[in-house]
């Protein structure tokens, strides 16, 4: 089978946060709404939070299941009082600007390449961030054929509905596209589910879940085009 689509997650699949999200940068937030927190404290308070991003069972997109990770980030580190609550809201609405971002060195090389082979492209993220606002700041939208975020769509990955708006947006069919991400539960079941393909990108040790068998693992996007025929 041909690939005519590929997808993408977004965060930390293109891009990455800068340090206004690491643990000093926590501190800085904490410290504006008139808390402390301990910035070591930070990689073991974003995994005791990370449960609270598990998929809701309706799909249903909520802002409220962001803010609440953040917060629990914040707790995590020993934030406590009052002030606590509007410093994970501000959290999340920075976690929407696309300057606190970067994009990962291979992401430009395999878009450019994919494009040139006559591959279409898109983007499907469980996000607040404006999507076309990311492909300007970014300089993708040459690349980008359709991007379909939770928040506009109203329902998040792995909900089949926002996979599947993707798809029509896009003019592909499920059986010709692949959907790569980081997240197994979101990315790679979410995409299965709907007839697509699957790829996890693994950057790291701290890939979230382990590939499904037969699912391809890849450590960066360079090996994406090259997979792409096996497929």
């Amino acid at each position: 089978m041909t690939t005519t689509a590929v997808f993408f997650d977004v965060d930390f699949t293109l891009i990455h946060p800068g340090p206004t999200f690491d643990g000093e940068g926590y501190r800085r937030f904490a410290a504006r709404h008139g808390f402390a927190v301990d910035p070591d404290r930070f990689a073991a308070a974003v995994a005791a939070a990370s449960s609270t991003l598990a998929p809701a069972q309706d799909g249903v997109y909520r802002p409220a299941l962001f803010i609440t990770y953040a917060r629990r980030v914040l707790q995590e580190m020993g934030g406590a009082g009052p002030g606590v609550a509007a410093c994970a809201r501000e959290v999340h609405d920075e976690w929407a600007r696309c300057g606190h971002f970067a994009l990962y060195d291979d992401v430009r090389p395999a878009v450019r390449r994919l494009h040139a082979a006559g591959v279409r492209i898109g983007l499907i993220s469980n996000t607040h961030r404006c999507l076309a606002s990311f492909q300007r700041h970014f300089d993708l939208q040459p690349y980008i054929s359709g991007a379909v975020s939770s928040s506009e769509h109203g329902y998040m990955k792995p909900h089949p509905s926002i996979f599947r708006k993707a798809l029509r947006l896009v003019g592909v069919a499920a059986s010709e596209s692949v959907m790569v991400g980081d997240s197994v539960a979101h990315d790679v079941e979410g995409a299965r589910r709907v007839g697509m393909r699957g790829v996890l990108l693994s950057r790291s040790a701290a890939a979230q879940g382990s590939a499904p068998e037969g699912v391809p693992v890849i450590r960066s996007l360079a090996e994406l085009p090259r997979l792409l025929p096996a497929l």
